[in-house]
């Protein structure tokens, strides 16, 4: 039996009606109202306690989901119905995701739309473009400083363009994602101008501060995040409009233009509620959850994965499957992996970002040892019912060593020193290496350090290392046979390098993740069906793999079982599942030496006889074990006994 609504939720979604909403729409919101408003009130009632200010609050927000849920097109309410049917859609097999900046891959979002019948044949299903909201001109940290999250860029387009381009996406079976910035705002932002005014009500959208007292007692446990842009956590709050000097601080963790919003003020709840239903309402169907970890403060914490963090999120998502159920959410925690893990649920975020194993691809490349990605996929991969990870070679941001010291200390390596041979080695400060990344954030002064860099140049395209190309492939058969959702950084199929021209670009030039956003490879794509060149070995490799993953069910969901290959250059791993009623498994290796490394008939007894080779489709005889080559690797599927 549903809980009963306060007098005030009851009130508030009544006069919410609209009469030109129908019964059936009607009731099936009352319907979501009653299963979902006890979970949303208990998580605001946590967090902000019991109160007059509390229950308003709770009221408007009330009106605010049902008022949006009326407004909810028709075909986003199919939308809707569908994923509510089948919940776990987004673990297909077919399950592919992309991702680029509209401006650098296509100009605008009239020009990606062009792009769509190349995005099919690539088989997307998932497309993420990259923050494309109205922000500051010159620098806006890539666009992670909205100015306003109801209008798009004008270079990019508008709003109607975004909302027409989401419906065309959706016809062609790809799901848009975009990013939902709700740690803070640009300083551009009205919120913000009426701040600097000195509104009350805006100042407490943010952390303001009268003089250094207490921003001194914050930084005393909350960490450097860009130690390059400004130190500690706070920056003078400029001038007044009216040229006066203000004298005030203001929280600002990452640029000192973006301004992180005060989440304990209820207020700022429900006006950040508000946004993310416009775009929901517009055609967006994930969110990406931006900078989760740090949305919560707390005097004498690191201000970072805080419960009320989680509680905040739950209520977010809580509110969503009110007003727009078929949304999700995707976290970004670059964070500890045992934090990482926290806001991964049906109820908070239901996919997220693995930035651990991204990580530990790279460190296995430069080791050429597979013993800390061995160790993650058999202690940190799986995840609950209901979810799923979202599994990269690189991302648009900079690489950094997230592994746990802990797990590298069981296997006799010290997590800080690796980290100095792992930036040391991406950036070719260390002997033999193949890469050219280059260095972000660079603080000599904590040793801190990550890597910028695109797939092929830090896998040595970009140095003409022989084994380059091998090694992009070997990177992403691993993302595509894990589990979860593949995502590829547009461009990287076809081995597109680091683009420095960012150094020369003011706003830009003194951040290096520039050089891992390049423009459209145009003469990359003109090569890609061309076997001789690098691109079009790269294309046709990654093609063949995406191909197979297609038509290989096993490879869906998140189930994974260990397989140690007695080998420490090699990573093994089983997806299992069936085929016509029989059980089947795929056994999965991938070596990461620069030699051919044996699999011995040994440690494959336990297999049966024989395999097919899904890339080959060879039949392997097990009994005689298997030789990997250079950076190669195999999807084996066997058959058991039914």
């Amino acid at each position: 039996m549903s809980e009963p609504l306060h007098p005030s939720v009851t009130a508030a979604v009544a006069a919410a009606r609209d009469p030109r909403t129908s019964a059936e729409h009607w009731a099936a919101i009352e319907a979501r109202v009653a299963r979902e408003w006890p979970r949303l009130e208990r998580l605001f009632l946590e967090v902000y306690g019991e109160g007059e200010r509390t229950r308003s609050e709770l009221a408007a927000l009330a009106h605010q989901l049902v008022v949006s849920a009326q407004e909810r097109p028709a075909d986003l309410r199919a939308v809707d119905v569908a994923r509510e049917a089948d919940p776990a859609w987004f673990t297909s097999h077919r399950m592919l995701g992309g991702v680029c900046y509209v401006d650098r891959y296509a100009g605008d979002l009239e020009g990606l739309r062009r792009h769509i019948p190349y995005l099919r044949e690539l088989g997307l299903t998932y497309l993420h473009l990259m923050p494309l909201f109205e922000a500051p001109a010159e620098n806006s940290d890539g666009g992670y400083a909205v100015s306003s999250y109801r209008r798009v860029n004008p270079a990019l387009g508008t709003m109607e363009q975004l909302t027409a381009l989401a419906a065309e996406l959706r016809e062609n079976g790809i799901s848009l994602v975009l990013d939902f910035i709700f740690n803070h705002t640009s300083d551009e932002h009205e919120w913000a101008r009426r701040a600097l005014a000195g509104e009350r009500e805006y100042e407490d959208y943010y952390w303001v501060f009268p003089d250094r007292e207490m921003p001194d007692a914050y930084e005393r446990t909350v960490r450097e995040i860009f130690p390059d842009d400004h130190p500690g956590s706070f920056v003078p709050m400029p001038d007044s409009p009216d040229g006066s000097r203000t004298g005030r601080w203001i929280w600002a963790t990452f640029h000192s233009f973006q301004w992180d919003l005060n989440y304990a003020n209820p207020a700022v709840f429900r006006a950040m509620a508000g946004e993310m239903l416009f775009l929901a309402n517009k055609g967006v169907d994930v969110l990406r959850m931006d900078a989760v970890a740090f949305i919560w403060k707390q005097l004498g914490t690191a201000c970072e994965s805080l419960p009320q963090a989680h509680l905040l999120i739950q209520a977010f998502n809580a509110a969503l499957r009110i007003a727009a159920p078929g949304v999700l959410f995707k976290s970004e925690a670059i964070v500890h992996p045992d934090e990482v893990v926290q806001y991964i649920s049906p109820d908070e975020c239901q996919i997220s970002y693995n930035p651990l194993q991204m990580a530990l691809i790279w460190s296995s490349l430069a080791t050429r040892e597979a013993n800390l990605l061995q160790q993650a996929l058999e202690r940190r991969h799986a995840l609950p019912p209901g979810t799923a990870w979202v599994n990269y070679v690189r991302s648009h941001d900079d690489i950094g060593w997230t592994f746990a010291d802990e797990d590298a200390a069981e296997l006799g390596i010290d997590g800080f020193q690796h980290r100095r041979f792992l930036n040391a080695f991406y950036v070719d400060r260390f002997p033999g290496s193949f890469a050219r990344g280059v260095p972000f954030q660079d603080n000599p002064r904590t040793g801190d350090c990550r890597i910028s860099g695109t797939t092929a140049s830090l896998a040595g395209l970009e140095a003409r290392d022989p084994g380059a190309v091998d090694r992009i492939l070997l990177a992403h058969s691993i993302v595509l046979s894990t589990g979860g959702i593949p995502l590829l950084y547009l461009g990287d199929e076809v081995g597109q390098l680091n683009d420095y021209s960012y150094r020369d670009q003011p706003g830009l030039a003194e951040d290096s993740r520039w050089v891992n956003r390049p423009w459209y490879p145009a003469q990359a794509y003109a090569n890609r069906l061309v076997p001789s060149t690098a691109a079009g070995r790269v294309f046709r490799g990654l093609r063949h793999l995406l191909e197979v993953r297609r038509r290989t069910p096993e490879l869906a969901g998140g189930t994974l079982v260990p397989f140690d290959a007695h080998n420490r250059h090699v990573v093994g791993y089983q997806r299992p599942g069936e085929l016509d009623g029989v059980p089947t498994t795929v056994l999965c290796l991938a070596s990461f030496a620069d030699e051919p490394q044996a699999v011995e008939p040994l440690t494959l007894s336990g297999m049966p006889a024989e395999a097919e080779d899904l890339l080959t489709g060879a039949t392997v005889d097990l009994r005689a074990g298997l030789v990997l080559r250079p950076h190669g690797f195999v999807w084996l599927r066997v058959r058991h006994a039914a």
